[in-house]
This record gives structure tokens, sequence and C-alpha cells, in this order.
């Protein structure tokens, strides 16, 4: 399975509370020892970093960025994908972005909490407990 993790599993995982964060731990836990192929979009990893960074500094969400991206991939996103996240139905561009990560990387599957305002993407997006579910 391929699996594109979205912003707000990430900040979870590293902010916390629980039981958000007990999810995005189970969830990353089980795709850093192989359980899937997993990406993550190009700009996730500039939001993460400026929601983390702010809490934690600069210094450790770098070398949080850097321990994550032993196991995870950035999407191969273009123009076209680009393309095809703006002509989506959905609320939120930067969702739709995602979603755009997502088709460039071949994703089945967008691990995200907040699946409400992804329900009109082509790509399902789950909670990180339903994606974990799917990997066992």
């Amino acid at each position: 399975m391929i699996v594109l993790v979205d912003t707000d599993v990430l900040v979870d995982l590293a902010l916390g509370p629980a039981p958000c964060a007990d999810d995005a731990a189970a969830l990353v836990d089980a795709l850093e020892r192989g359980a899937a192929r997993v990406f993550v979009a190009w700009h996730t990893v500039s939001n993460f970093f400026s929601l983390v960074s702010a809490r934690q500094g600069a210094t450790a969400t770098r070398r949080f960025i850097d321990d994550l991206m032993q196991f995870i991939d950035i999407a191969p996103a273009t123009t076209v994908h680009l393309r095809a996240a703006s002509a989506l139905a959905l609320k939120d561009f930067e969702d739709a972005m995602q979603v755009g990560a997502a088709l460039a990387c071949g994703a089945e599957v967008i691990a995200t909490r907040n699946t409400r305002d992804s329900r009109k993407s082509p790509i399902p997006a789950l909670a990180p407990a339903q994606v974990l579910s799917r990997l066992l």
C-alpha cells in the first residue's frame, strides 16, 4: 500500500495531545517498520516546520524532520498535479494540494485527522487509526 501522510498527522505526532498523538504515533511507527510505502507533500514539510518550531525550536524540529525523512519520501508533484488539485471540489486549497501530492505518488489513501474536509477527494482520506487497521 502507498500512503500519503497529511501535515496534521505529523503535527499530532510532534505536539500531541492524546488520543490524536497516540494514533499518529502508532501509524508512523508501523510506517517506519515498512508496513507501507509512505510519502508527504513538499509543502507539508514547510507547514510542519512553521507549526512545530514555534513550540519545539528550530533545531529540534529540523532533527525531527531529518528522522522522518529516513523512511518518508516527498511526493513527486508537478504543475500537472497542482492543476488537478485546483480543479477539485474541496473547500480548502491546502487539502486539495494534499490530494494532488497523493495523485503524484500513487497513494491509495491519505492519512489525515481532517477527514471531513476531504470527503470529495478522489483518494480516500482516513484517520490514522483507520489507515493502521488497513495495514495490519
